[in-house]
């Protein structure tokens, strides 16, 4: 009876603030008001604006001047540890001479939210014409903030993608009234992350701008990847941002309507503070290593790679799926195209395991052929994903993975071992004072310290929502959030796209494809790493232990999981695995027959303790067949 009464108000609440739109004249005010008040003083008076030396813009810059129209010539970097992508950033923003563009989903103002703002703040005060593009819901939640930044530098422009209502901030009543109104704009998000730096290099994959993507937080840290490309390619970046700016969904300050209103209620504010850091001994340690070419060419353009063929894709702004715009879906169809001519093996990274119709088409023909390509694919367990709807979803489809598409299923564990080691590559306890040293170039040594959210996001990745299911084993944990793709040993892809529905119908994706198979064998071993029975449990077929009630179960389970609703059947038909150290078994397929002679089966959610959450995720299996798209 209350959600009756509830949905009316909501909707009517979505047409007001629908017609809340700022009027000319208001956005001219706001404007004037910012050119009266925006800080004009400039830090540097150099025509290359006071840029420091940078060995990556350096090589980038090469590539560039190397390359013909019919022979690109690219230099490729897989920036696997976090520690080094932080380093990569700081380093090409502060070797910016004319542009620095940034699109990022989540941007939050923590630790690394600041530092990034900061050494971007930096730039434009020294004369960089610096552009950023976030999606709102997830991003600089405090109109404040906004209103102090608009008036920080001629030369820094804010940009968010989306906004809720024309505003900066997203409460909660307005989170439900987007959904009842006008959930296809609603729901469509940038999930695009890309730095471009000169228009000559640049960074994409799947970083956002919070300290849990940099092993900064205290509690919960994510595998991820980027890749750095200079080049060619680099400039098609640019070109891909220049759209998304333009768009119309792309809307500045000004036109917020709560930062306009701080805007003019107060047309002389207070200079923007700059940062204010939990830990700013870590941050210092960061910007060290960004500033020292030794470190910068040990642990980034040592691992470098010259290339031809390197490709950027993106999806267009506010792809749908209409029929007449079907072109927006650039990247997605690209994707699936190299999917569906892979021939020896498909290696897939991603923290989602939910597949779009298109994408079980695809991998259901490929099973079927003669022979069938290996699907290896790492993704997330329960214990280890902070999106435990989503998860509940794949767990409901275990079945089909494994036998209609031929997958065979890695689910990375909380407290993997590659990601506690590069946890403590980058913050390295002292025994003594419980803070952190890490040693950089030359020998010294830097104190680094675990980071923290300063501030819990409503609806941002941050919130309690989306905080994982408790743990029954104690310690720091991890997730996966990397999403990449090796196709037959010749080609790897590094990007946004999660290869689920939402990445396939909603969200615009960005990604670089490298064809060259020293880039795919690399990447290959990077995602296989995480595979390692020390990183990963297997999924396989559960074996009955009561030979006649086993199969009667295992029958249930299978018309139980075919049902949109109440599938409640416990009992699936796979589980996970993990390998017996006492078995003295090498790691090994599920097809192989000393299989459950070496591996221990460890129960559907191993390590997840009794909670809510653990309750949610049967609910949604059971009863959340029919939002597949929305997750």
């Amino acid at each position: 009876m209350r959600m009756r009464c509830s949905l009316p108000l909501i909707l009517l609440l979505a047409s007001l603030l629908q017609g809340c739109v700022l009027s000319r004249a208001q956005i001219k005010q706001a404007d004037a008001a910012v050119a009266a008040s925006v800080d004009r003083q400039s830090s540097c008076s150099r025509d290359d604006h006071c840029a420091t030396p940078s060995p990556l813009l350096d090589a980038a810059t090469q590539a560039m001047a190397d390359s013909t129209p019919g022979h690109p010539q690219h230099v490729v970097v897989l920036l696997d540890d976090s520690e080094a992508s932080l380093a990569a950033r700081i380093n090409l923003i502060r070797a910016a001479k004319t542009s620095i563009d940034v699109q990022t989903y989540i941007w939050d103002e923590d630790d690394l939210g600041q530092l990034a703002l900061s050494e971007l703040v930096d730039a434009a005060r020294r004369g960089v014409n610096v552009r950023i593009l976030a999606d709102q819901l997830f991003s600089f939640e405090d109109p404040a903030l906004l209103a102090q930044l608009v008036r920080t530098s001629p030369n820094l422009h804010i940009r968010l993608y989306n906004p809720t209502f024309h505003n900066s901030r997203t409460s909660p009543l307005e989170f439900a009234a987007g959904i009842a109104c006008c959930f296809l704009t609603f729901n469509q998000r940038m999930h695009n992350k890309v730095l471009v730096v000169d228009n000559t290099i640049g960074i994409t994959g799947g970083r956002n701008y919070q300290d849990r993507y940099f092993n900064w937080d205290n509690d919960f840290d994510y595998v991820d990847r980027d890749i750095m490309v200079g080049g060619p390619a680099a400039q098609d970046m640019a070109k891909s941002f220049d759209l998304f700016w333009k768009h119309r969904r792309a809307v500045p300050l000004t036109h917020l309507r709560d930062v306009n209103r701080l805007i003019l209620r107060n047309p002389s504010p207070p200079a923007w503070p700059g940062p204010h850091y939990v830990y700013p001994a870590r941050v210092a340690a960061a910007q060290a290593e960004a500033e020292d070419p030794n470190w910068l060419n040990e642990h980034i353009l040592d691992n470098a790679l010259h290339t031809s063929k390197v490709e950027y894709f993106s999806d267009l702004p506010a792809k749908t799926e209409q029929p007449s715009r079907r072109q927006a879906r650039e990247f997605t169809a690209h994707l699936m195209q190299l999917v569906n001519h892979a021939k020896q093996q498909v290696i897939l990274q991603t923290p989602y395991l939910v597949m779009s119709r298109r994408a079980e088409k695809i991998f259901k023909k490929l099973h079927h052929e003669n022979p069938p390509p290996q699907i290896i694919v790492s993704t997330n367990s329960l214990a280890s994903t902070d999106a435990f709807a989503v998860y509940a979803y794949s767990y409901k489809h275990r079945k089909n993975y494994l036998t209609k598409y031929g997958f065979d299923i890695y689910e990375m564990k909380p407290r993997a071992d590659l990601a506690t080691d590069a946890y403590m590559q980058a913050n390295v306890e002292d025994e003594d004072d419980g803070t952190a040293v890490v040693a950089g170039a030359a020998g010294k040594k830097h104190k680094r310290f675990p980071g923290t959210d300063r501030r819990p996001g409503l609806f941002g990745s941050a919130g309690k929502r989306n905080r994982p299911a408790p743990l029954t084993s104690p310690g720091r944990r991890f997730g996966l959030h990397a999403k990449s793709l090796v196709i037959d040993d010749d080609l790897g892809m590094v990007g946004s796209h999660n290869f689920d529905p939402r990445s396939d119908h909603y969200n615009t994706e960005a990604g670089v494809i490298v064809y060259d198979p020293r880039f795919a064998a690399a990447l290959r071993d990077s995602i296989l790493e995480a595979t390692q029975p020390q990183n990963a449990w297997v999924i396989a077929p559960r074996k009955p232990t009561i030979p006649v009630l086993g199969q009667i179960s295992q029958l249930i389970g299978d018309l139980s999981a075919k049902l949109p609703l109440f599938d409640i059947w416990p009992f699936r038909y796979a589980t996970s695995y993990n390998l017996n150290p006492s078995a003295d078994c090498p790691p090994m397929q599920p097809s192989n027959p000393d299989f459950t002679r070496c591996y221990t089966a460890v129960g559907d959610f191993p390590d997840v303790a009794v909670s809510p959450k653990l309750l949610y995720t049967r609910l949604i299996t059971a009863f959340g067949g029919g939002i597949k798209g929305v997750l």
